[in-house]
């Protein structure tokens, strides 16, 4: 790109050229590059570069850009937008760019660039002077409740001239020197550049995420991608509140991209209440929250995806389970079509610009278990909100998102409205990672999972097919084996695909239990079945008292089975009693 030059031969300095929101034009004098990050005007706002034509160049401002004006500074960086990776993350909450944020009150305030707060800790080291390092290798262990290590980055290898003494360092510290690069225990690294890996390998390994209608129904694997579209009030935010909390994964990364405030803040102050079953502290402790509310710069909206998606790297990297939950995509898809609106792109379907899918795809597609560098087997697993208008999910974020997910939660109005939570349409939701997971069960020892499986999806699927002649023509018309089947549903809906988030009993459900739920009414469903063979009054089968297995849900503790077994034969006996 020329230089445009002043008078007698000096350099034009870069001045800002127009302002029209978070669009805003520069006159660059001595050359960019695409996603370089430039600070704008006396109060500093970072923009991006997204788009360079001669010498003028389009970024896009991730601050409010009111007291910008034509003619004003713009100094460039030399870099792209990179983000701050260390231990430092754990049980911190940040803005779309990874700036910490402070709480002020019962507030919070906007990230500030500057020196990090000054934290020390322990770092052990687990190489010595002299020695050889590759690229990926662990330098030393840093004490957390989450093992995290100093690891040699990428493109480095070679003999070790320098190692720190075991004892407490602050991020910026070089703890280490290999092959004459200063390693530190914290580094930069670009956003919207993936960290290299050595392989990436198949997701074959569950995810249990402690909701039964999803390890039951609609398993995901670990490295998998989700997507969970629903409408306003079906009860997005709170089932990935769940999963946040309960799910077994070593690391959560939580970014709340365009949600309401308080949302937000319910997130942090539940992680920050809730105990951690692995390890007896806070389960804030290993998370990482990422604040862009609907009320923060929106289009940090867009970076704060890229952003969480690096912050989940680094951590699969240390050989790690990660799972990145965003709430939601569609907001960051709106905050794309804002901005493209102003470029002048051509839009497409609604709006949006052309390249959605393949902004949705470059995000999805840095899910993976994979090889580190560094030999270990790691895993980033995204799962994905998606909020479409009207709960239409025709609408372009939700058809292009499906294209890219493994699986797919749909939550359903008419279940929501019933109270039914979560409101996971078994009818419009899929796995397919199904086959794979299956197989996984099988080794931990439950050979039944498969045919559970399918017993319950085609138990589900003809009472669904049932459903709407009933309405027509009443219960009482429809044979006795159909009514059993209406009977069956029933029972599983209420029975074990009905979750409390609020039951302190029921909030959590282990996979012994899910099964335990499963097999107790599939064992009285099949039981109704034989009885109406028999010649018994279905009126009489159904009304038979089915309280005991309903509520042992909400009864049994999170891992018992037995007690869900006495509710089991608590309800066989009375049907044996009435019958």
């Amino acid at each position: 790109m020329g230089a445009v030059k002043a008078p007698h031969g000096a350099v034009e300095a870069p001045r800002i050229l127009r302002v029209a929101g978070p669009l805003v034009e520069l006159t660059y004098t001595g050359g960019t590059a695409m996603h370089d990050v430039v600070l704008l005007g006396e109060a500093a706002v970072p923009a991006e570069v997204v788009s360079i034509r001669g010498d003028v160049v389009t970024a896009q401002a991730y601050e409010y850009t009111g007291g910008l004006a034509p003619g004003g500074p713009a100094r460039p960086q030399g870099g792209p937008l990179s983000v701050r990776l260390g231990p430092g993350l754990l049980g911190g909450v940040f803005d779309g760019l990874l700036r910490p944020l402070s709480h002020v009150g019962d507030r919070l305030t906007a990230g500030q660039t500057g020196t990090p707060e000054e934290r020390t800790w322990s770092f052990t080291p687990s190489v010595t002077e002299g020695g050889q390092a590759g690229e990926g290798e662990v330098l030393g262990e840093i004490g957390l409740s989450v093992p995290l290590g100093v690891l040699v980055p990428p493109g480095c290898s070679g003999p070790v001239t320098r190692i720190a003494p075991a004892g407490s360092y602050n991020e910026d510290t070089v703890v280490a020197v290999v092959a004459g690069t200063e390693i530190r225990m914290s580094a930069q690294w670009p956003v919207r550049k993936p960290r290299p890996v050595r392989e990436r390998l198949g997701a074959v390994e569950p995810l249990t995420t402690g909701q039964r209608a999803i390890d039951l129904l609609f398993p995901m694997a670990l490295g998998s991608t989700v997507a969970v579209p629903g409408g306003f009030g079906t009860g997005k935010t709170v089932l990935l509140q769940q999963i946040a909390k309960w799910c077994d994964a070593d690391v959560i990364v939580y970014v709340g991209c365009g949600e309401r405030g308080n949302e937000m803040a319910d997130v942090i102050a539940e992680l920050s209440e809730l105990e951690d079953p692995r390890t007896g502290g806070r389960l804030h402790d290993r998370t990482v929250v990422i604040a862009n509310t609907s009320n923060m710069p929106m289009m940090a909206r867009e970076a704060s995806i890229h952003t969480a998606a690096t912050v989940a790297e680094y951590f699969r990297d240390m050989g790690l389970d990660v799972v990145l939950i965003a709430d939601s995509t569609s907001r960051w898809a709106e905050a794309l079509r804002e901005f493209a609106s102003r470029m002048g792109e051509l839009p497409a379907e609604e709006g949006y610009p052309a390249r959605l899918a393949s902004e949705l795809a470059a995000f999805y597609e840095r899910a993976a278990t994979v090889r580190t560098l560094g030999g270990r087997t790691g895993s980033v697993t995204v799962i994905g909100a998606v909020s479409p208008p009207g709960g239409d999910v025709t609408e372009p974020v939700t058809a292009h998102t499906e294209r890219f997910v493994r699986c797919l939660w749909t939550l359903d109005r008419d279940l929501a409205y019933a109270r039914h939570y979560p409101a996971l349409s078994w009818s419009a939701s899929f796995s397919r990672d199904v086959a794979a997971l299956a197989a996984a069960r099988e080794r931990a020892g439950d050979r039944d999972w498969p045919q559970r499986r399918t017993r319950v999806a085609t138990l589900l699927t003809e009472a669904d097919r049932l459903a709407d002649l009933v309405e027509l023509v009443g219960v009482a018309a429809l044979p006795p084996q159909e009514r059993v089947s209406v009977l069956g549903g029933r029972l599983l809906r209420e029975g074990v695909l009905q979750q409390s988030a609020l039951s302190p009993l029921d909030s959590y459900c282990s996979a012994a239990k899910t099964a335990a739920l499963a097999e107790a009414v599939l064992t009285v469903v099949a039981r109704c079945g034989e009885l109406a063979d028999s010649g018994a009054r279905a009126d009489a089968v159904e009304a038979v008292d089915f309280t005991p297995l309903l509520r042992a849900r909400e009864e049994a503790g999170p891992e018992d089975t037995t007690a869900v077994e006495a509710a089991r034969d608590t309800v066989l006996a009375r049907l044996g009693e009435a019958l």
